[in-house]
């Protein structure tokens, strides 16, 4: 079912209390990385009342880790057609090509934007943006800032923008739940607010439109580059709230991650792809530069590809890890171009400058998500994504490196006009839709906090950058019994573990590894970021077709495959509303 007003929700949301407080704004913006706070910042711009919620303090989501760049075709020679011809051919036949020709298109203005608002990139001699280059790019277009620091620049720059035009911030808050009408159209969000935010407990934002900007879901593996806030809530949220996800199977292993051991868990250190732009190498314990060979690009190949060959690597040498090795860098280049990888290195006892470092794939990027179209409306009226969170169809089956700052600037900025536009037909501004009463069904029951381990073990172990039948079969049954267990001890007794932060992450986590579990079963070829031992070549005829999952209201996946690679419209044609009579 798509957005028509109909009615979209699956009556599903998590056990909490009942809200204490509520604010109310035209906008409630979720995130506060590149895509959340543009979204806010052009809706305020616009004169909407927007309220951005982020789950711990503004600068700490996923934008500021960001260490390559941002994308786009601003250097001499550069169009954005050469920037769409590499998109493609990295997204794998499954990129839909009008929104990435708008991503390239509009992506240099926005990046001129983003510079007058405040963000300021490494410079040439000549006072020029210096542009490198990364895997997948036929040409230098990749804009830094403080050499390896990008995402934290740019977050600097759109926090102390927000605050400067006074945006109204819930810090430290996990959004919970989307509110919708009586007509099914969103009203706002539920959130708690952890520890000292600015209200207690959980409370509500009343709003006629939802922007989620909640950025990735890497926590579900066991080591990833994504920080500890990225358990895919926006995702579980949309799940519960009646949208479509997309192309969830397609998550991105970045190649080069730092190795800090066998057992290590969690966020880990990333070795930007632009070490390997500069020309750092790839080679195993011999100093074999395994990468030769495999691909035109050598190092420089697309990241599925870089990733695949480092485990292929692995695997015939039964080893941990890898090498990246940028010795002939020298001490000077290093501590100018890559500070903060620098530093990271030799805090785990490592001197790049010195010896090779050590690297193995990780959990880095969701190329899919939450559907949305060309203007970031999702299958629920009213509800936006952008950035990592949606799939606005741009990275199709495998990101191309640094598209994704890119993604977030002029998806937001084309939400935010949307919203604008919307609001000033539809006459919503200042008319906060009243959202209905919860429904009577019990609460979606809460896993235990220990449980997201075990998620990012069974993830880890039949899900990760290696995948075959037997492995997905194998974490679908335990994904699927830690979910019969909750939900049995639900209706037996009427109990769920206590609501808190921990159980309603690990509860989100859940979620979302079994939509990912179930289109990578679903997807019986390799693809992109996909790659099934099994069924080991790229399936055009069959498989060049997008999977689209959607929560019933049992709880159980309704799981489907476009016809075409197009995506169907997320929003229906409406009837022309018809003459309300005078009143008397």
């Amino acid at each position: 079912m798509t957005g028509n007003g109909t009615g979209t929700g699956t009556g599903i949301r998590l056990h909490a209390p009942a809200p204490g407080w509520a604010l109310t704004a035209d906008v409630v913006v979720v995130g506060s990385g590149v895509a959340g706070l543009t979204a806010a910042l052009r809706c305020e711009a616009a004169g909407l009342k927007t309220v951005v919620v982020t789950k711990a303090r503004l600068d700490d989501g996923s934008t500021r880790w960001a260490q390559g760049g941002i994308a786009a075709a601003l250097g001499e020679g550069d169009t954005p057609e050469q920037h769409l011809d590499d998109t493609l051919v990295a997204g794998a036949g499954l990129c839909d090509e009008e929104a990435v020709r708008i991503l390239v298109t509009e992506g240099p203005d926005a990046v001129r934007r983003l510079i007058s608002t405040g963000a300021h990139f490494d410079t040439d001699d000549e006072g020029g943006i210096e542009l490198t280059r990364e895997g997948g790019h036929h040409r230098r277009r990749i804009a830094h800032a403080g050499g390896d620091a990008t995402g934290a620049e740019i977050s600097r720059a759109l926090v102390e923008a927000a605050r400067a035009r006074g945006v109204r911030m819930v810090e430290n808050a996990l959004v919970l739940d989307l509110l919708t009408d009586a007509r099914g159209r969103t009203a706002g969000v539920t959130l708690h607010v952890m520890g000292e935010g600015q209200h207690d407990g959980v409370g509500a934002v009343h709003a006629p439109a939802v922007v989620l900007a909640t950025g990735g879901m890497g926590q579900v593996f066991s080591a990833t580059t994504n920080p500890s806030v990225s358990t895919g809530d926006g995702v579980a949220l949309a799940l519960r709230a009646g949208a479509e996800i997309s192309d969830l199977e397609f998550v991105q292993f970045h190649p080069t991650v730092l190795f800090l051991g066998p057992d290590a868990e969690g966020q880990q250190p990333l070795v930007s792809e632009a070490v390997r732009g500069e020309g750092a190498h790839l080679v195993d314990a011999a100093g074999v530069r395994f990468m030769v060979g495999q691909h035109e690009l050598a190092e420089l190949a697309p990241r599925d590809i870089v990733a695949k060959g480092i485990m292929r690597r692995m695997q015939e040498q039964d080893a941990e890890h890898m090498f990246l090795d940028a010795r002939h860098f020298g001490a000077a280049m290093w501590e100018h171009r890559f500070p903060t990888i620098l530093a990271a290195c030799r805090a785990n006892g490592i001197d790049p400058v010195t010896e090779p470092v050590p690297v193995a794939p990780a959990a880095h990027y969701a190329s899919g998500g939450v559907r949305t179209d060309a203007r970031g409306r999702t299958t629920v009226p009213g509800l936006y994504a952008c950035g990592e969170v949606a799939c606005t169809g741009v990275h199709g089956a495998n990101r191309l490196a640094s598209n994704s700052l890119l993604e977030g600037l002029v998806y937001a900025e084309r939400i935010a006009a949307d919203i604008a536009e919307s609001q000033a037909e539809n006459g919503l501004h200042a008319r906060v839709p009243a959202p209905v009463p919860d429904p009577e069904k019990p609460a979606h029951p809460l896993l235990a906090p220990e449980a997201r381990f075990a998620i990012q073990r069974i993830m880890t172990e039949g899900a990760g950058v290696l995948r075959s039948a037997e492995s997905l079969a194998t974490a679908a049954d335990q994904l699927q019994q830690l979910h019969t267990d909750a939900r049995d001890a639900l209706d037996e007794n009427g109990k769920t573990a206590e609501p808190g932060v921990d159980t309603w992450e690990a509860t989100n986590l859940l979620c979302v590894a079994r939509v990912l579990v179930a289109a990578a079963r679903l997807r019986e070829e390799t693809r992109g970021c996909h790659w099934r031992e099994d069924r080991a070549d790229r399936d055009d005829t069959d498989w060049r077709r997008h999977i689209v999952v959607r929560l019933n209201p049992d709880r159980t996946l309704a799981v489907h495959t476009t016809d075409t690679a197009d995506f169907p419209p997320t929003v229906q044609p409406q009837p022309a509303p018809q003459p309300r009579p005078q009143e008397q």
